[in-house]
C-alpha cells in the first residue's frame, strides 16, 4: 500500500519523505489555509519535492470552473492529481480533465456507487473518507472493502486512495483490506511505529546495557 501524507507543511513533508515514506501528496483548500501560503507556491514547493503525485482541490463548483482551474493547477508540475468533489459537476469535470491526459483524484466519496461513478468517469484516484463516515457510525472500512470488490470484479483500475484516516489501527486495516493508497496526516503515520511491548522492552535492554557497561563506540 502506497503511504500519501495529508498536509502542506513542507517540513513534514520532507522529513517522512527523507525515510521513503512518502509515495505522494494530498491537500485540500483547509490545508492550504492552514498553511497560510499562495495555494500556487506551496502546491508547486511540494511538487518539486516529491516525485509521487500530489492532490490540488478546486474550488469552484460549476464543472466548466473545475475544469479551468483543473487546467491551471495542472501546469504546475507534471505530477499534479487534481482534486475534484464527487458531485456530478466534479464527474463531469473528472471525465474531461482525465481524457486530457492528466491525473484526477475524485473526493468526498461516501458510497459505493458514487465510487463506481468515478471509475467510470475515468479518475485516477477514488478518495473514500473513512474517519467522517465513522463519525456518523457509520463503517468506513466497509465502505473500502465494497468498492475493492467492485473494482476488482470489473478490473477498474481507478485506485483506492483512503481518506480521512484518524489512526494507525486505520492504516493496517486498510492495508488488510486492499486499499492501493492511504493518506494520512504526518503524526498518524509516525504513530504506526509505537506499541507499548516495544518501549517496554527498549527500556530492558538500555537498562541491561548498562549494568552489563556495554558500549559498542
Amino acid at each position: 500500500m502506497k503511504f500519501f501524507v495529508d498536509t502542506a507543511d513542507i517540513d513534514a513533508i520532507r522529513e517522512l519523505n527523507d525515510l521513503g515514506m512518502v509515495d505522494g501528496v494530498t491537500t485540500n483548500p483547509s490545508i492550504i489555509a492552514k498553511s497560510g501560503r499562495d495555494i500556487l507556491e506551496v502546491t508547486k514547493e511540494i511538487c518539486d519535492l516529491v516525485s509521487g503525485p500530489v492532490s490540488a482541490e478546486v474550488v469552484a463548483l460549476d464543472a466548466e470552473g473545475m475544469i479551468a482551474e483543473g487546467r491551471k493547477l495542472a501546469k504546475i508540475a507534471d505530477n499534479i492529481a487534481v482534486k475534484v468533489p464527487l458531485t456530478w459537476a466534479g464527474l463531469n469535470a473528472c471525465n474531461v480533465l482525465t481524457n486530457e491526459g492528466n491525473m484526477v483524484n475524485v473526493t468526498l466519496c461516501f458510497s459505493a456507487n458514487q465510487a463506481l461513478l468515478a471509475a467510470k468517469a475515468g479518475a485516477t484516484f477514488i478518495s473514500p473518507f473513512i474517519g467522517r463516515l465513522d463519525d456518523i457510525n457509520l463503517d468506513g472500512l466497509e465502505l473500502i472493502s465494497d468498492i475493492r470488490d467492485i473494482y476488482d470484479n470489473y478490473g477498474y483500475e481507478t485506485q483506492i486512495l483512503a481518506a480521512s484516516i484518524r489512526s494507525a489501527n486505520h492504516m493496517s486495516d486498510c492495508a488488510k483490506i486492499g486499499a492501493d493508497v492511504a493518506t494520512a496526516p504526518p503524526a498518524v503515520i509516525k504513530k504506526m511505529a509505537d506499541h507499548v511491548l516495544t518501549d517496554k522492552g527498549l527500556a530492558a535492554f538500555v537498562e541491561d546495557a548498562k549494568k552489563a557497561n556495554i558500549t559498542i563506540l
